[in-house]
């Protein structure tokens, strides 16, 4: 249900969705997967990995949406439980080449699923200060929880940034560097 929820504000067909109710859906959504997904997975003690959480509301809806962080942590407080991840890896980029991933990645899924391909680029079509702000408060929650959010350099290769990404897992997770 939270995915049905989340596919919904990605299509660009919800384009002139209000900024609260954009923020309210991200919300709904999160609720849900946490409860569908992520509790239960803790509860059997297991590691989840998610790729956007509270963070990416707080950077997407407060920054670029101009409703600044205060919504959001209280939402978060209220529909999350407070719930964070042990640790966030932000991979940092220049807004040119991180929009373009982002459209060249959505063009490839659209490509590759012809028949019900969804069409997730509404973000995308933003304009550049909208992801100058996404990016200013991603670092600024870095600054802000430096034990919790770990900045990745990701302007190199796909390889060197996987690389980078797992140094910091295994050092979170006290595991040994494989040896080749």
């Amino acid at each position: 249900m939270g995915e049905k929820v989340r596919h919904l504000l990605l299509d660009t067909s919800t384009a002139k969705l209000s900024p609260l109710a954009e923020l309210a859906l991200m919300f709904a959504s999160r609720a849900q997967h946490i409860q569908e997904i992520i509790q239960p997975a803790l509860a059997e003690g297991r590691l989840v990995l998610c790729d956007r959480f509270t963070d990416s509301t707080e950077a997407y809806q407060g920054g670029g949406r101009k409703l600044g962080s205060g919504p959001v942590t209280a939402l978060h407080q209220i529909l999350c439980g407070g719930l964070q991840p042990d640790l966030t890896i932000l991979m940092d980029s220049d807004v040119a080449a991180s929009v373009a991933r982002a459209r060249r990645r959505n063009v490839a899924r659209v490509a590759g699923n012809h028949r019900g391909a969804s069409d997730e680029n509404r973000f995308e079509q933003e304009n550049r200060a909208f992801f100058t702000r996404v990016r200013q408060t991603y670092l600024a929650i870095t600054e802000r929880e430096p034990q919790r959010v770990i900045l990745v350099d990701a302007r190199g290769t796909p390889a060197e940034t996987h690389k980078r990404i797992m140094e910091i897992v295994r050092r979170k997770l006290k595991l040994a560097a494989k040896t080749a």
